[in-house]
């Protein structure tokens, strides 16, 4: 017989459509009206973007346009670390960062909750930056992500490699 039935969670984000998201935030900041000459920009350097902006206002308000960007494109908005505007000279800034795989304190509550209120013999491993959730049945790994789809963790979670 094959080995028991498993999933994995991870916490990815798919990049593309965050650098789509980021193009498309980046060009309504340059065409919109209200942020005309206020000097709003978006700005990417690796992994990590800036809004910069000469009131603090324009600059939370650049958040949420992209933050719009990335609901529009299904990227979780629990997988974007910003941090508070701060005064940076004459301008304001926010920094954002695109935060993947889940980290071992919020994995260690994720296997403490299906260990817990699961179903038995499902067993979670923590692999890394993800989980791997074995058990004797697909029935209770169905039971397990209905389970963790309805907490809330504070991270983006899919279930991957169900077999």
């Amino acid at each position: 017989m094959a080995a028991n039935p498993s999933f994995d969670i991870v916490s990815k984000v798919d990049r593309q459509e965050v650098d789509n998201a980021f193009n498309q935030a980046e060009k309504e900041l340059s065409t919109r009206f209200d942020f005309r000459g206020t000097g709003t920009v978006v700005a990417k350097s690796g992994e990590a973007f800036t809004i910069t902006s000469e009131t603090e206002e324009r600059a939370v308000a650049a958040l949420d346009v992209f933050k719009e960007k990335l609901v529009k494109r299904n990227i979780s908005l629990k997988s974007l670390d910003a941090g508070e505007p701060r005064q940076s000279g004459k301008t304001y800034k926010i920094d954002l960062k695109v935060v993947e795989g889940i980290e071992s304190e919020k994995a260690k509550a994720i296997s403490k909750k299906i260990r817990d209120e699961g179903p038995k013999g499902v067993q979670p491993q923590i692999q890394g930056d993800q989980l791997r959730v074995t058990g004797k049945k697909r029935d209770d790994l169905q039971v397990v992500i209905a389970l963790l789809k309805q907490e809330d963790f504070g991270v983006a979670l899919q279930f991957t490699n169900y077999r």
